[in-house]
């Protein structure tokens, strides 16, 4: 086969792979795609540092290699739509009482993670009413915070996977391509953040952003069996000027080229980010390096 190997996800199909594989999906085609994905990886020992497998990544190796023609998977069990990302977000009452004034007017700030808990319907139910990009479930490694004043939530804050390729934070971190694909699960994307629209306290948004910093990579370990030395989030130019990431010591490393990734192309959307990023320890080039 001329279009063999093929490299997707770290991981090379060669010609000796193929047999296997389309004896696999043949043997568990009526379980579907996510099943077969899931076999594989066993067979493979295919996982993530926390042990879990990478059914995800070999979705996408399955998929190439059926664009290619080299394979048949079964039909998708959902028409190519996400349920899952894309559900009706139950709508979850909670306290809107408006608080106005500075820090020292209130309580200390309480940052809790909330993931996995009773209050996760809560942080959905927040974002999808109050956040402009609305609720969706974040593919792969994720955290989700709530911060309070007292019993109030004031805040959300939702954390994943770092982006693929972006061309200014290769550069600040000074990675070349086979570095960044070992080491790029060392980095978290803040997907979310949300202060509740009826919350005006001074400086509430930045000080939450550091309290999230102080904890996140402890976090993450106990959750996925490995730190993360830096943080990363994109800020819709037209929209925000990124005030509070500036005043938590963010630094802008640059912008994205407006363009988003459709299977494997780049469309053109126009939607200019900029591109600013958090060092959690002094040596974290060495981290992300080594």
């Amino acid at each position: 086969m001329d279009m063999l190997p093929i490299t997707v996800r770290k991981r090379t199909i060669t010609e000796e792979d193929i047999p296997s594989i389309k004896a696999t999906v043949y043997s568990h085609w009526e379980k579907g795609r996510t099943h077969i994905s899931r076999v594989l990886c066993e067979k493979w020992n295919w996982r993530q540092p926390n042990g879990r497998l990478k059914d995800m990544a070999c979705r996408e190796v399955l998929l190439t290699l059926k664009r290619k023609g080299i394979i048949s998977l079964p039909p998708g069990r959902h028409n190519g739509k996400n349920e899952l990302r894309n559900r009706s977000i139950p709508l979850v009452q909670t306290d809107k009482t408006p608080l106005q004034g500075k820090p020292s007017q209130f309580p200390p700030i309480k940052l809790q993670l909330v993931r996995n808990t009773s209050l996760e319907p809560l942080y959905n139910s927040l974002i999808q009413q109050h956040h402009y990009l609305g609720y969706r479930q974040i593919v792969g490694n994720h955290l989700k915070y709530m911060a309070f004043i007292d019993e109030q939530p004031v805040a959300c804050l939702g954390w994943g996977s770092a982006a693929w390729s972006v061309k200014s934070r290769e550069s600040f971190i000074q990675w070349d391509k086979p570095t960044k694909e070992n080491n790029l699960h060392l980095v978290a994307n803040n997907t979310r953040f949300l202060i509740l629209p009826w919350i005006e306290i001074k400086f509430l948004a930045s000080k939450v952003l550091a309290l999230n910093a102080k904890r996140i990579s402890e976090d993450w370990f106990k959750v996925y069996n490995h730190q993360v030395y830096l943080l990363e989030t994109f800020i819709e130019q037209n929209r925000y000027k990124g005030t509070c990431y500036k005043a938590a010591n963010w630094v802008r490393v640059g912008q994205t080229k407006g363009t988003a990734k459709r299977g494997h192309d780049h469309l053109f959307h126009g939607k200019i980010k900029d591109v600013y990023l958090y060092p959690l320890r002094k040596d974290f080039r060495k981290k992300l390096t080594g």
